[in-house]
């Protein structure tokens, strides 16, 4: 086990994680997920929240295995490893507030950070504004980091914080279990299913729960983060976690190209839109929430899988955020971004300044 941990933290390692995700995320497509959404953090965790529910967007609900997957591999590689370590910080009403705005910016662009590499990946131009607005937003959080911004240090605590996540990725498990999909019905007694759109294009359970299981495992093994991938580019100029990163995005290229889901242009692309303000708009502010929070939303469910609280109420505050984004408009779909989704984004860029600005430690 040692020698796996020493192999996984080197840079080889990490780009041998980005090389697995960058080949089973254009084959989850290729069986049966969305177009350019092999997966997509953010998106998969709004269809949870319609499903159980938290909106009635009709065309994006469905229990998505892949980011039950997620932690729950981490958890397993956390304890192999004995890193499972229950901790909680400080700050929590403002993370959870991170992890709403972090949403509504992914759900205005229609992405997070992975899905905006595979949509590159896939040859969507659109894609090129939204890893542009992430890249800025992450520029504007390292220079908080730089001067002194801190949400406070994470103290240990019960195992049983560090249980509350997995406990609920569990129970979203058994939920799909005892209440599955009944032909032809939107709704069963418990939860909501989509019959078209994005949300009805799903793999198997079984496959899209094993992907999500080696990919959490392998992710919290390499500490892989799209987000911290930039920041550390930023902020150190090292390329350690960004080497991962471009791993993804040029295998999944050439699997794409080998699997003919490649197609390039702006226009018509799959459940992507061209406002390019807009795109660039939304992810900076999910990359400024990300930066603030400390990981992107992949990282936030591995950390979560080792029993960080303060990641758990991010991807709660994302689980919420999505109910939010379509109960009120602010969500984008092909024809644009939503009636209030621009005021929404304006929004969260002043509260996320705001967050930078006043929660920062003076440095002698």
């Amino acid at each position: 086990m040692k020698k796996m941990k020493n192999i996984f933290a080197e840079t080889w390692g990490i780009i041998g994680v980005g090389i697995f995700i960058g080949i089973l995320a254009p084959l989850l497509q290729y069986w049966g997920n969305p177009p350019n959404m092999g997966i997509c953090v953010a998106c998969f965790e709004r269809d949870i929240a319609g499903a159980i529910g938290l909106h009635r967007a009709a065309v994006v609900q469905y229990i998505r295995p892949e980011i039950i997957g997620f932690v729950l591999g981490s958890l397993i590689a956390a304890y192999l490893f004995r890193e499972f370590k229950p901790r909680l910080g400080s700050a929590t009403v403002v993370r959870f507030f991170l992890g709403v705005f972090a949403m509504i910016g992914a759900l205005v662009f229609l992405g997070c950070p992975w899905r905006g590499a595979l949509r590159l990946a896939g040859g969507d131009g659109n894609a090129i504004l939204g890893l542009l607005g992430l890249i800025f937003g992450i520029w504007i959080g390292t220079l908080f980091l730089k001067n002194g911004y801190n949400l406070g240090r994470s103290q240990q605590t019960h195992h049983a914080a560090g249980w509350m996540l997995p406990l609920l990725m569990i129970g979203l498990l058994i939920l799909m279990l005892i209440f599955p999909q009944i032909s032809g019905k939107e709704k069963n007694e418990i939860l909501f299913y989509s019959m078209k759109g994005p949300g009805s294009m799903h793999v198997a359970l079984l496959i899209s729960l094993g992907v999500g299981l080696l990919i959490g495992f392998l992710a919290q093994r390499s500490r892989f983060c799209t987000m911290g991938a930039f920041r550390d580019l930023l902020l150190f100029r090292q390329i350690h976690l960004f080497s991962g990163f471009l791993a993804l995005i040029i295998t999944a290229l050439v699997v794409n190209f080998i699997l003919g889901q490649f197609k390039a242009g702006f226009a018509g692309q799959p459940v992507a839109h061209t406002m390019h303000v807009w795109n660039f708009a939304g992810m900076a502010l999910s990359g400024l929430a990300y930066c603030l929070a400390g990981g992107c939303p992949g990282r936030q469910l591995f950390l979560a899988g080792e029993g960080d609280g303060d990641a758990a109420v991010f991807v709660l505050g994302m689980i919420v955020g999505a109910g939010i984004s379509h109960n009120f408009g602010l969500a984008s779909s092909p024809a644009g971004v939503g009636p209030y989704g621009i005021s929404a984004v304006i929004i969260g860029l002043l509260v996320c300044l705001f967050i930078g600005f006043t929660m920062r430690k003076r440095i002698a």
